[in-house]
């Protein structure tokens, strides 16, 4: 996708690009989708990506004002988004803690230094490895791709945009009917893969086959390659065979799931990441040296002594828990950015429950501080995952990293008192008995809550950590076949069908997707699911309130 439009108005500085009002609308959208992320998080266990939705907001609210230009709108959608997935790094983990032990009591001190915790560290190693997976390896980042393609066209109007908002009009439309009047049916499952305990089925999303068709046939191919190995051979296969029981089966096939995941993280740190350790974290420890970077870091080892030290005192997790914590963002941050880079999933919490197990390993750290370690890392996976997509937007939109940074930070730390704010409310106006109930089911957390005595099966989590390992070395995207191995198979299915497409519209009509039809269809089709996924969240958040 070329960046360079004549009819789009650019930035021609710095100063252009990071306004004044721009950080006002994006912090006000910040505190408002950070409430409702929460909210929807808790209830309903999921959360859609916010970045369409805030990128035709800032658009919108920019244009309004006067004299705007499309990167200054980059960086205020920036903003805008940061706090929603560092709500949705805490939803998904802390509430595990009430669902042990229902009297348990955290002061909200002590939630803030996990939060602000991890939002920083999540800030500076995104930082460090932007370069290597935006620029070095140029992952396809399909929400990122697609707020981009969304602004481009948009700013520049024309048939394009026709089309664009036709079929983000389309998909929103769609998205009604099925989630709001009940008149399209959200998944078609098949009930003999069900007996056998797999998710098989499709799920009618037109945003996952856009990400399927974004992202193409090969990532695509590899991560149902995955949901096949994961649900016919070892939840479906084994059983018919009567290798084990139902139960067996489901452990391992997460074990390996996770290890395959972990396994990737290890291999980006061995062979991407340690490599090019001079270059990536030179800003850290050289003198007037940003090294892979796009800002100087020399700062960054105090705050994470300092951060350590709140961890360790304020957190009560013990000084070996805490580095554990540290490291484990720098490789998990890292697992996060090439998860979403190449499939548009951000599995947060699994994420924080594979750190939360590593310190659990070598440590002594009691089961509420475990809770501590997995919100740490998951609040900063879940701003990787929302900056890194930030990012390839500004890449191709020419914006400057360092202005969409600074914005990021305050929409992040804004987000991150927010998130610690409405989950305080809930538990006092609900009672701490309220998680793991119809109310507010928080699957995630449970999920954690169900991990912290830790992994169900060592040796298929250690089969996988050592395949991932070679694969990632020989430059086989594992990263796609471990996240299709863990994840339910009617959201792999989905998204094969995104794949399947952009292979046949590639192979019998190259013209359509030479001229960017098939990326501008799709783009619009993600945005209007998404889009109306976070309105949605703001309707039940009001609601929930309102009562």
């Amino acid at each position: 996708m070329s960046s360079q439009n004549t009819k789009v108005k650019y930035a021609g500085s710095f100063k252009e690009q990071l306004t004044a009002r721009g950080l006002i609308i994006g912090s006000i959208g910040a505190t408002i989708l950070t409430m409702s992320s929460m909210f929807v998080a808790l209830k309903l266990s999921s959360l859609p990506w916010p970045i369409m939705f805030v990128a035709l907001v800032s658009m919108f609210s920019l244009k309004a004002c006067g004299n705007t230009n499309i990167n200054e709108i980059n960086v205020t959608h920036t903003a805008m988004s940061a706090g929603a997935m560092v709500a949705g790094g805490l939803a998904f983990t802390l509430p595990g803690i009430w669902m042990l032990n229902k009297e348990a009591e955290i002061k909200p001190l002590t939630l803030i230094v996990i939060t602000v915790g991890g939002v920083i560290l999540g800030l500076i190693f995104t930082a460090l490895i932007r370069k290597y997976f935006v620029v070095t390896k140029e992952l396809p980042y399909p929400m990122g791709q697609a707020a981009a393609e969304a602004l481009i066209i948009g700013d520049a109007g024309g048939k394009k945009a026709v089309m664009l908002f036709a079929s983000m009009g389309f998909a929103a439309i769609f998205t009604l009917l099925r989630d709001v009047f009940h008149k399209i049916p959200a998944t078609f499952m098949n009930s003999k893969m069900l007996s056998y305990g797999s998710g098989g089925g499709i799920w009618l999303s037109p945003m996952l086959i856009s990400v399927g068709y974004i992202i193409g046939p090969v990532f695509i191919g590899i991560w149902f390659l995955g949901a096949v190995i994961g649900d016919f051979g070892i939840l479906i296969g084994g059983q018919y065979f009567g290798i084990w029981n139902a139960a067996t089966a489901s452990s391992i096939k997460a074990s390996l799931g996770i290890g395959l995941m972990v396994g990737t993280g290890l291999g980006i740190v061995v062979k991407g990441i340690l490599p090019q350790a001079k270059e990536i974290f030179g800003a850290m420890f050289k003198k007037d040296s940003i090294g892979g970077s796009f800002i100087p870091l020399r700062w960054a080892p105090f705050v994470m002594v300092i951060i350590a030290f709140l961890f360790t005192i304020s957190a009560h997790m013990g000084i070996v828990a805490s580095i554990v914590t540290i490291l484990g963002v720098w490789v998990a941050t890292a697992m996060s950015a090439q998860c979403v880079g190449q499939s548009g999933i951000n599995p947060m919490e699994i994420f924080g429950i594979i750190v939360l197990i590593a310190a659990k390993a070598v440590s002594a750290i009691g089961q509420t501080e475990a809770f501590f370690v997995a919100a740490a890392v998951a609040v900063a996976c879940g701003l990787a995952g929302d900056v890194m997509n930030d990012f390839k937007a500004g890449y191709i939109l020419k914006t400057d990293p360092k202005a969409q940074w600074i914005a990021e930070a305050v929409g992040s730390i804004i987000g991150a008192i927010v998130s610690v704010g409405v989950l305080l409310i809930i538990v006092d106006a609900y009672g701490s008995n309220v998680f793991g109930t119809e109310i507010f089911p928080a699957a995630q957390a449970s999920a954690v809550a169900a991990m912290v005595g830790g992994i169900s099966s060592i040796p298929a989590f250690a089969t996988g950590l050592v395949i991932a390992v070679i694969l990632y070395c020989i430059n086989f995207p594992v990263m796609t076949l471990g996240l299709g191995v863990y994840l339910p198979f009617y959201l792999s299915a989905t998204a094969f069908i995104g794949g399947m497409l952009r292979l046949f519209a590639d192979k019998a009509f190259p013209a359509f997707e030479k001229k960017g039809t098939g990326s501008i269809i799709a783009s619009g089709l993600l945005g209007g699911e998404a889009i109306v996924g976070v309105i949605q969240a703001l309707v039940i958040a009001v609601g929930i309130i309102a009562k």
